[in-house]
């Protein structure tokens, strides 16, 4: 019995993690309309990610204290030492409100900032949202940040690998409003507006097969600079 559960374990790894991966990739460098979400992010395997649906306007310590303000503190780094913790705290159901989010890709690199506020008493649910630095600029010389704010509705295997994956929400767009009603309640935006149509694909998946639909629009903050 002990043989076979681990020859079970160890055909699900390969499958999981090495084939099923490139077999999506593969699929969608066939498949234009799968490389035809415009404004998503990118998985590691380069399949679309999560949708970007929010962007900030300040210096990095403008965001980080904005975001902590508004009760969002950020997610500590992925190492082997924080995948334990939170997978510690999803089994045994203890809180863990700075767990690190699996990392999505954009201008060729991971994001630059991430932050979190977690709902009930594990990181199995929680508001998150990661940024990337552009290389635009506002009149003031700050840089502009355009992030991907998501709601993970629990844990499970990812619906295209079989990975254990955080789930989201399909509704990014409460995400985004959650998010700016929080940042506007902290009093940390002096302005704010919305970019319609930002996107002109209105659905899709992302890395871990989760659907997601929006109205297309993008909001927009600027922070506060002390």
């Amino acid at each position: 019995m002990a043989g076979w559960f681990l020859l079970l374990l160890l055909g699900w790894l390969g499958l999981a993690y090495l084939l099923l991966p490139l077999v999506w990739k593969v699929a969608e460098s066939r498949h234009p309309a799968l490389n035809d979400l415009p404004n998503v992010t990118r998985a590691a395997d380069n399949v679309p990610g999560d949708p970007l649906n929010v962007s900030l306007i300040g210096t990095e310590n403008d965001l980080i204290k904005g975001l902590a303000a508004a009760q969002w503190l950020e997610a500590k780094p992925l190492s082997l030492s924080t995948d334990l913790k939170i997978a510690e705290a999803t089994v045994l159901k203890r809180p863990d409100d700075q767990a690190p989010v699996s990392s999505l890709y954009l201008f060729g690199r991971k994001e630059d900032l991430a932050f979190e506020k977690q709902v009930g008493d594990d990181p199995r649910q929680r508001h998150h949202v990661r940024f990337w630095k552009t290389d635009k600029i506002d009149p003031d010389g700050r840089p502009v940040w355009i992030g991907s704010a998501a709601f993970d509705k629990g844990v499970g295997l990812s619906h295209r690998t079989g990975q254990i994956t955080h789930h989201i929400d399909g509704n990014v767009d409460q995400e985004r409003d959650t998010l700016f009603v929080d940042l506007n309640e902290a009093g940390v935006l002096s302005d704010e507006y919305i970019v319609e149509h930002f996107h002109k694909t209105l659905s899709g998946r992302n890395g871990g097969g989760d659907e997601w639909h929006t109205d297309g629009n993008l909001y927009v903050g600027v922070l506060i600079h002390e």
